[in-house]
């Protein structure tokens, strides 16, 4: 498959995902790939406070794991590969 449209390189995403980034995120809506739940990031059912450096959030819906959050001194690490959308509000 040919693009024919001009493109520049993910730097370019800097300002959008700072803009996002920096709201509320509890209060925004994600929609599960599993079962398609929609609902606030607040509802998600968090594990993981007491053992490791680590979260893990999963549907109240059906169980399945839709966020993982990874704190270190020098990283971050975001998947959010169990949800189809988030949807942030300004």
């Amino acid at each position: 498959m040919a693009f024919t449209e001009t493109f520049t390189d993910g730097n370019a995403l800097a300002g959008p995902l700072r803009e996002i980034f920096a709201l509320e995120m509890t209060s925004a809506d994600g929609r599960c790939v599993t079962c398609g739940r929609t609902g606030p990031v607040a509802d998600l059912r968090v594990y993981g406070h007491e053992n490791g450096p680590g979260l893990v959030a999963r549907c109240p819906g059906c169980e399945e794991i839709v966020l993982r959050l990874v704190v270190t001194p020098e990283r971050v690490w975001l998947d959010l590969r169990g949800l189809v959308s988030l949807a942030v509000i300004r």
